[in-house]
């Protein structure tokens, strides 16, 4: 009884302990908004710029039910990949909610905030020696 156990564990172990890269942990993020409707969804590599992340995404919801909903799926998304040590802040107001997955940061804004801070334009500079590495979904 105990060499079956022995044996079907590692068979039986889940998908989601791999480890999603940066980029496939960016394909489920911009897969995942798109899903839920997200507007305006733009990702900056942010390699060369920064060390506190791969890439950033920017998205926008309808309203401050919508933010909350696309990053509460977001986050659900995530962990069921195995990420782990996912940070969130600003779901209590759901007007700019902010998700630190590590590798890739996304911004869920209502778009009237979006437009104050606009932040793609702080991040989407010229890289040094190149040009801006930005795409919209």
């Amino acid at each position: 009884m105990a060499l079956s156990a022995a044996v079907s564990s590692p068979a039986t172990a889940p998908v989601s302990e791999a480890r999603l890269d940066a980029e496939g942990m960016l394909a489920l993020v911009l897969a995942r908004l798109e899903d839920d409707k997200a507007e305006d969804i733009v990702s900056i590599e942010l390699r060369g710029k920064t060390t506190i992340a791969d890439y950033m995404v920017v998205a926008s919801g309808r309203s401050q039910r919508h933010v909350g909903a696309i990053a509460e799926h977001l986050v659900e998304a995530l962990k069921e990949q195995g990420v782990k040590g996912i940070r969130v802040e600003g779901m209590p107001a759901c007007d700019w909610v902010l998700i630190d997955a590590s590798d890739v940061i996304v911004h869920v804004f209502q778009p009237e905030v979006r437009g104050f801070y606009n932040i793609e334009k702080m991040w989407s500079g010229a890289l040094p020696g190149g040009s801006p590495k930005m795409t919209r979904g």
